[in-house]
């Protein structure tokens, strides 16, 4: 069965009453077995009110499939995904957000029909294994520029640390003779050795006597 997703939009038709429940429920499957969504929502990359965006675009996707009166073209249900991905602060670059639009145009294709095969599929559905280096947070403005002014600090404090450094080192040195100016401590020690030698030759000479 042709399903009209590519090129001319889908003409609108009302999804009988018996088929929006179960609509819905294909709706949230779906969603609950996109990986780059969970991950985003299970790690709160749009906040604490993550979850509530997921809750959100189930209930926007519904609606646009119910209430819209113009043709639906999948663009626009893309467009829908993307921003709510923004939303999370996620960029997306897997091809999932595609992969996802299609499978709700085709799905909401069979439920106007009364074709619920693959939303009873998506029920025993075992969730894929993605590859994650596809899906990244974006960093929000306010963060990186906190980071900047962190690392302009720790230069600031680089070079004070050095002269503190080697002020201390300067403190802990000994004295030494300046212009040929001795030091007080030199010149006692100085006077004290010249006692002693006195001191020994005065012994040496009263044992020679």
């Amino acid at each position: 069965m042709g399903t009209g997703i590519e090129g001319a939009g889908v003409l609108f038709r009302p999804l009988s009453e018996e088929a929006v429940a179960p609509f819905r429920e294909g709706i949230a499957l779906t969603l609950s077995k996109w990986s780059a969504l969970q991950m985003a929502v299970e790690n709160e990359w749009g906040g604490r009110g993550s979850r509530s965006i997921s809750e959100q675009l189930n209930s926007d996707i519904l609606s646009w499939f119910t209430q819209s009166r113009d043709p639906l073209y999948i663009d626009d249900l893309e467009n829908i995904l993307d921003e709510a991905m923004l939303s999370l602060n996620t960029m997306i670059e897997d091809g999932s957000v595609e992969e996802v639009a299609e499978k709700l145009m085709i799905m909401h294709e069979e439920c106007l029909e009364g074709n619920y095969t693959s939303i009873e599929k998506l029920r025993h559905a075992i969730p894929q294994r993605v590859n994650h280096q596809h899906i990244r947070q974006v960093a929000n403005d306010e963060d990186d520029e906190d980071d900047d002014e962190d690392d302009r600090m720790e230069d600031d404090d680089g070079p004070n640390m050095m002269v503190d450094s080697a002020g201390s080192q300067s403190s802990s040195r000994v004295e030494t003779p300046v212009n040929g100016v001795k030091s007080k401590e030199t010149t006692q020690a100085e006077d004290g050795w010249e006692a002693c030698m006195r001191l020994q030759g005065i012994r040496g000479l009263a044992i020679a006597i």
